[in-house]
């Protein structure tokens, strides 16, 4: 069990990093179209849908996620659980990165157009660079989602793909608990929070204070 505790570690930055870059990269160009075309009654069904989405707690999901895994082939494949985790948290990047592209004024991409800039040179070269705060900060908290998911790992990985949550959970046994080992990995496990929390925190506090303030 430990010496196989750096390759769970590296299970839990891979799956937790890779699905915050598909969910911020899917997320961001969605919520940019939403966001210049929220009169539309296609965008407010589909924000209303998002947040349906969000709503529906993870545990009535987990199994009908487990077993589509099984039937594909993938149980215990670290790609499938990336994928698993950026679909789980596409619904809430969606809904913090509105809050930050309605921020921003539409006389840029008025600008940009009147210049000759079509929508995606708009988006990458004049709305991007302004948004990036928004999106550190939303990365951040998809990064932590992923990072300290316990049941979806415990589901859908055995051994190769295993992160730390499951692996720390399995000192514990019916007849013993190996409690120093155990206590050493947690601390190890919650060394990347810490350092988020203490040296990213003003990209946290924006991202709390997201669309709590409206013009």
């Amino acid at each position: 069990m430990n010496t196989d505790l750096l390759h769970f570690f590296r299970n839990s930055l891979i799956a937790a990093t890779f699905s915050s870059i598909i969910c911020l990269f899917l997320g961001s160009l969605a919520s940019y179209a939403i966001s210049r075309t929220v009169a539309s009654k296609f965008s407010s069904f589909f924000l209303v849908v998002v947040l349906c989405l969000k709503m529906i707690p993870l545990s009535s999901i987990a199994v009908p996620i487990y077993s589509f895994v099984q039937k594909l082939g993938m149980y215990d494949f670290l790609p499938a659980l990336i994928i698993v985790y950026a679909a789980v948290n596409l619904p809430f990047v969606l809904w913090m990165m509105i809050s930050f592209f309605k921020a921003i004024p539409f006389d840029l991409d008025e600008a940009a157009s009147i210049d000759g800039a079509k929508p995606f040179q708009t988006f990458s070269k004049v709305i991007f660079p302004v948004v990036i705060p928004g999106m550190i900060s939303t990365g951040i908290f998809t990064f932590l989602l992923s990072w300290n998911d316990f049941l979806l790992a415990l589901l859908l990985t055995s051994n190769e793909a295993k992160t730390v949550p499951v692996a720390l959970s399995e000192f514990l046994t019916a007849y013993s608990l190996d409690m120093g080992p155990m206590t050493s990995g947690a601390i190890l496990f919650s060394f990347p929070v810490i350092a988020i929390s203490f040296f990213l925190q003003r990209y946290l506090v924006s991202g709390m204070m997201a669309g709590s303030v409206k013009e």
